[in-house]
């Protein structure tokens, strides 16, 4: 998981100065809440390409499963079955077959199966805790149909007494 993590912090730091800025913070934040199918494609496959070249790579996809899985006892090599699942996963998603997994194949999967955006870790909130902390806003028309949002109710006024 702290894979998974880390690219995610990666992949906020837009300018990669090692921290994430407030403008850097909402952008991530918008994707994670609002973004498109297309938004969230472009950001799950960074995320993914843990090396930033423009693809997934068998080894980067062991990296990112390997992680993701709840091992088995067994007496074979718990890895052995992960590198089974990304051969077949490597398979399913590299729909052009030139064994290599770029942003198209990437994008062209989850198209035809919405399900595959996480398919190599989950790297979005779950629907509740979004719904969740997006019920703590609420929106407000001003005359010039702009949106503003602004909390829904007040710390102070929930904790006074």
């Amino acid at each position: 998981m702290f894979v998974i993590i880390a690219s995610v912090f990666r992949v906020f730091d837009r300018d990669l100065d090692g921290g994430v800025n407030a403008q850097e913070w909402v952008m991530g934040l918008s994707t994670f809440l609002r973004g498109t199918l297309l938004e969230k494609t472009k950001f799950a496959f960074e995320v993914y390409d843990l090396n930033s070249d423009g693809r997934i790579t068998r080894e980067e996809m062991f990296q990112l499963l390997k992680y993701s899985l709840i091992k088995q006892p067994t007496d074979e090599d718990p890895d052995e079955g992960v590198r089974e699942l990304v051969e077949i996963t490597f398979k399913r998603l590299d729909v052009d077959h030139d064994g290599r997994l770029n942003f198209t194949d990437f994008q062209q999967a989850v198209e035809d199966n919405a399900l595959l955006l996480e398919i190599l870790g989950q790297c979005f909130p779950d629907e509740e805790v979004t719904t969740a902390f997006l019920s703590t806003f609420q929106e407000i028309e001003i005359p010039e149909s702009v949106y503003y949002i602004k909390p829904a109710k007040s710390f102070m006024s929930s904790t006074a007494a």
